[in-house]
């Protein structure tokens, strides 16, 4: 497992475009020490979107992540990123996630954790399959890095989930409505 000086959220919000106002309600609320993983890719004003979302992870003691790549996310000034891009030395240590959907792709994760998806069915990705509690456990038990789980999460699942090896959780639709 990688190293890194940010200490790894347990609770994670996936931010995207169908967010729309509700993200500002969501980050407020996220409990301190929760991460958020900036994604907002097809938004021409991604960067200055960026920077609001910087301003209240900062004031809140949110953890960002920027999806893309290290280089791109330390000239963010986030926090690390997230991404299957290979690990390139920064100026300055970043925390890295990864995703994952099966165990040929969780082999390749060199990453302080790795998001693996869908554990549930979600409305993100209508009519993909699903891992389900089993299949995450066995691919939890796989991984060399801490497992959040994502895909029809919220904190019911999660407590399950964790007996099965989960170390935390991330959503979307589920924080939108944070009651953690």
């Amino acid at each position: 497992m990688m190293r890194s000086r940010q200490p790894l959220p347990r609770l994670w919000l996936m931010t995207d475009e169908r967010m729309g106002d509700a993200l500002w309600d969501a980050l407020v609320r996220l409990p301190r020490g929760s991460g958020v993983i900036f994604r907002h890719y097809a938004r021409a004003d991604r960067r200055a979107l960026f920077e609001q979302v910087r301003t209240i992870a900062r004031k809140h003691g949110l953890v960002l992540l920027l999806a893309g790549s290290p280089r791109e996310a330390a000239a963010w000034r986030a926090h690390g990123a997230h991404g299957r891009s290979p690990h390139l030395r920064t100026a300055r240590p970043l925390l890295r996630t990864a995703p994952a959907h099966d165990a040929r792709e969780l082999a390749k994760v060199r990453a302080h954790a790795v998001l693996l998806s869908p554990v549930f069915a979600t409305r993100s990705h209508p009519g993909v399959r699903t891992l389900g509690p089993i299949r995450f456990a066995i691919l939890a038990r796989m991984s060399e890095a801490p497992v959040i789980a994502l895909g029809g999460m919220d904190a019911g699942r999660f407590r399950h989930l964790a007996r099965l090896g989960a170390y935390g959780w991330a959503g979307i639709d589920a924080l939108l409505r944070i009651r953690t």
